[in-house]
């Protein structure tokens, strides 16, 4: 065989794998065509542990691979790093040098002689590939020029090995982080669930119902209830529990970005698309979806939505193929999804793909009994973010406060008051948590002169048809009577029975006037 032939099959049995001992196997399966061979090995010099590893060996004659490092005595390191020849010669491994008589003895090697080759890629050593056969002066001259013209195929593979081994180790370290993760996410947003057993009895008894299955859920209920708290707990309960959960809020996403957001978007798709980028829908691959805020969803993005509900196929954004969606979706709203789909807002197949299996969460007003806990929680939480020395107690009287107000803001709303009490706690050097704010907030009686004449039961004009227009008239109309103004015994948000500024919150919501813009 010609000296190039036998370069192009040596460089196809030496590149056939970055499984090493596969490729050893076939490279010392081509080149005992031409020699005498009974092994190959593969080694580096470790310059920091001063020692040789043993990347690989194959051989048809016993040698003990070790796991450990070969470590050098001070001539041995003189030797290897000295500047020697690439290829070498060798009589008799247990004779030649300091270094391959202690690597021969880690080995096991028996008397053998054979090829030492150093492999350098650009000028750079990466490591040593040592051919054998049993037997003393075994090789001759025309084997060693045989096994030069390898030298930049054993470098190239070695290398692409040693990156393989690297890549693949910082892959299992990445997988054991992501694993860590996975459990201290779900320890701080999957399990802790205050009410489980008493005001959400029944609704994580449906979440742990339908946690087991694939099927879509919907969560509703007002803003600040908990929804994706429960979303958490069905993802963490559920057989994907160590896959992704990718949150989506679809309030918060401009109309121009959320199709990319969603469903990604292929290089030079839209001006800015530099690279190609895979949406939430495929982060989540093989775990859940959670799309918040789904009723604040433009109808041109609902049409997509539920093409990938049906056929389980998604397209990115300037894309042709089709990709295949594994995503668990659970879906979240505070509004009236049936009275959208009415108005024409929300598209009625998409409402029916997504209403599969329903789950309301009851406002905190509803769960009072909880309150007290909550507060307790939010307290322990808040005292860890806050880097306080000291946990506050809390005055006794003020649960019966705090239990007379209606929480319009739920749990949110409670847990930023409990934030609010402690700042002022550790402003005024104060022990006690009084929750004062709340002492002047009394239950609004239901009588006709706290509501508006035009939604009485005397009046003659009809109400308004739809939830948010007659909200809307009956805070109008309220405004109207305290003059415009909100904070204060005799201002709007005391009248309807809510804190200031969440009054402020549904004024700008529903485009209702306040302040300087009246």
């Amino acid at each position: 065989m010609d000296k190039l032939s036998f370069f192009h099959k040596g460089t196809l049995s030496i590149c056939s794998s970055l499984d090493i001992d596969t490729m050893l196997e076939d490279c010392l399966g081509f080149l005992k065509s031409f020699m005498p061979l009974n092994g190959i090995i593969f080694n580096i010099y470790n310059p920091d542990l001063k020692a040789i590893e043993c990347i690989g060996a194959k051989a048809d004659i016993p040698v003990h691979i070790p796991k450990k490092p070969i470590y050098l005595s001070k001539e041995g390191i003189a030797f290897i790093e000295s500047d020697l020849d690439n290829l070498r010669k060798v009589d008799d491994f247990t004779t030649y040098g300091p270094t391959s008589k202690t690597v021969a003895r880690a080995l096991k090697l028996p008397q053998a002689s054979g090829y030492i080759r150093h492999l350098t890629i650009q000028k750079e050593i990466v490591g040593v590939v040592i051919i054998f056969a049993a037997g003393k002066k075994k090789l001759g001259k025309e084997h060693g020029r045989l096994l030069s013209l390898l030298n930049d195929p054993f470098a190239i593979a070695l290398s692409n090995i040693l990156r393989y081994r690297e890549l693949k180790k910082l892959r299992d370290l990445l997988n054991d982080d992501n694993r860590y993760l996975y459990q201290e996410l779900r320890k701080i947003s999957g399990e802790e669930i205050i009410g489980k057993d008493s005001g959400l009895k029944e609704v994580m008894t449906m979440a742990y119902q339908v946690a087991p299955l694939n099927s879509k859920v919907l969560l509703l209920g007002e803003t600040g209830v908990g929804k994706e708290v429960v979303a958490n707990a069905i993802h963490y309960s559920s057989p994907r529990r160590n896959k992704p959960f990718i949150k989506v809020n679809c309030g918060a996403i401009s109309d121009a970005l959320i199709d990319s957001e969603l469903f990604g978007h292929e290089k030079g798709s839209f001006t800015g698309a530099v690279s190609m980028k895979r949406g939430k829908f495929e982060r989540a691959r093989g775990g859940t979806i959670f799309l918040d805020e789904i009723g604040e969803m433009p109808l041109t993005l609902q049409k997509r939505l539920l093409r990938v509900l049906q056929t389980g196929e998604l397209e990115r954004v300037g894309g042709m193929e089709p990709i295949k969606v594994d995503a668990r979706v659970i879906a979240a709203t505070n509004r009236n999804l049936e009275e959208l789909v009415k108005k024409g807002e929300f598209r009625e197949d998409l409402w029916y793909r997504l209403n599969v299996f329903p789950i309301t969460i009851p406002p905190l007003r509803q769960r009072k009994n909880d309150i007290p806990e909550l507060i307790r929680f939010f307290i322990d939480k808040k005292v860890v973010e806050l880097n306080l020395s000291m946990v506050p107690d809390i005055d006794p009287a003020a649960f019966h406060r705090i239990k007379e107000y209606q929480w319009p803001g739920n749990v949110r709303e409670l847990e930023n008051t409990v934030e609010r009490e402690l700042i002022r706690c550790l402003a005024e050097k104060k022990q006690t948590l009084c929750f004062s704010d709340y002492g002047s907030v009394t239950p609004v009686p239901k009588t006709e002169a706290t509501i508006p004449d035009t939604i009485t039961a005397g009046t003659t004009q009809p109400p308004p048809a739809f939830l948010d227009d007659a909200i809307r008239h009956h805070i109008t109309a309220t405004l109207e009577k305290t003059g415009g103004k909100i904070q204060g015994d005799d201002g709007a948000a005391n009248v309807l029975g809510l804190h200031p500024s969440t009054l402020r919150h549904k004024l700008r919501k529903l485009g209702i006037p306040f302040g300087r813009k009246v």
